[in-house]
C-alpha cells in the first residue's frame, strides 16, 4: 500500500549469495533485475545502479539493456557507482539518442575520504548528475565509536575488516576527527551530525547512503540531515 511513498534503489554487477557470475553484460543485467524485483516484492525499481564498471562489457551495451528495462517499466531511472570522472564521460557519450542516461553516481565520499572533489564532483555538476555518497560516516570513524590506540570494538565493521583498516585508524585521521568533533560541539551538534550535514549541504549531493540497524539511528541520521551548514561554515 505504501509503495508510492518510497524510492527504492538497488544495484547489480557484484556477486551475491555465493554466486561467482556478475558484471554488466546484457543477459546478466536482465537476470539480475528479475531477481531483485522478486526479492524486493515490487514491480519496479526506482533507481537501478551498476555497482562498478565492467571492463569486459562495453558501456553502450549495458546502457542499451538498461534503456529497454526503462521502456518496459521495470526500472524508472538508472545510475552507476564507483565510477571515475572519465568513466562518467564515457557513459554519457555512449548513450543512444532518445535513450535513458545515468542520472546519478554513488561513490565513496566523506570528511575523511575526499578524492572525488578533484574530478568526479565537478564532472557531476557539468553533466547534471546527482551524487550519492556511501560510507558517509567512514565506517564509524565519524561517530566517535573508535578510540586512538585501541582495537576496534567487537562486532564493528572495522573489527571485521582486520588489518585492512590500519590506514583509517591512523593518528592523522584521529587528529581530524577530534578537531571536527570539537567544531560540531561548539555549535551544539555531534560529530555524526556534522558528517551527514556536511554532505547534504553540498548542492550536488541528492541523498546520503547511511546504514542503520536501530530506529534511533535512523532518526539520528534524519535529524542530522536537517542541519544545513552555511557557505562560510562549509569552508571552515
Amino acid at each position: 500500500r505504501r509503495r508510492d511513498d518510497v524510492v527504492i534503489g538497488t544495484k547489480f554487477g557484484s556477486p551475491v549469495g555465493g554466486a561467482t557470475v556478475a558484471g554488466a553484460r546484457p543477459d546478466y543485467v536482465r537476470a539480475a533485475v528479475e531477481r531483485s524485483l522478486q526479492r524486493l516484492g515490487t514491480d519496479r525499481i526506482d533507481l537501478y545502479q551498476l555497482h562498478r564498471p565492467d571492463p569486459q562489457t562495453p558501456i553502450a551495451d549495458t546502457l542499451g539493456t538498461l534503456g529497454q528495462l526503462v521502456q518496459e517499466g521495470k526500472v524508472r531511472e538508472i545510475g552507476c557507482s564507483n565510477f571515475s570522472a572519465q568513466q562518467l564521460r564515457d557513459a554519457e557519450a555512449a548513450v543512444a539518442p532518445g535513450h535513458p542516461r545515468f542520472i546519478s553516481v554513488q561513490n565513496h565520499y566523506n570528511l575523511l575520504h575526499r578524492q572525488d572533489e578533484y574530478e568526479v564532483l565537478p564532472e557531476c555538476r557539468r553533466l547534471g548528475l546527482a551524487y550519492l555518497p556511501f560510507f558517509p560516516l567512514a565506517s564509524g570513524m565519524l561517530t566517535g565509536k573508535y578510540s586512538r590506540g585501541q582495537p576496534p570494538p567487537a562486532g564493528t565493521r572495522l573489527e571485521r575488516w582486520g588489518d585492512r583498516v590500519a590506514d583509517l585508524l591512523s593518528d592523522e585521521n584521529f587528529d581530524v576527527v577530534d578537531a571536527l568533533g570539537r567544531w560540531a560541539g561548539d555549535r551544539g551538534h555531534t560529530l555524526l551530525d556534522l558528517a551527514i550535514a556536511w554532505l547534504v549541504s553540498k548542492p550536488v549531493v541528492a541523498s546520503v547512503i547511511a546504514g542503520a540497524t536501530k530506529v534511533d539511528q535512523v532518526e539520528g541520521n534524519v535529524s542530522a540531515a536537517a542541519w544545513r551548514l552555511t557557505p562560510d561554515e562549509m569552508i571552515q
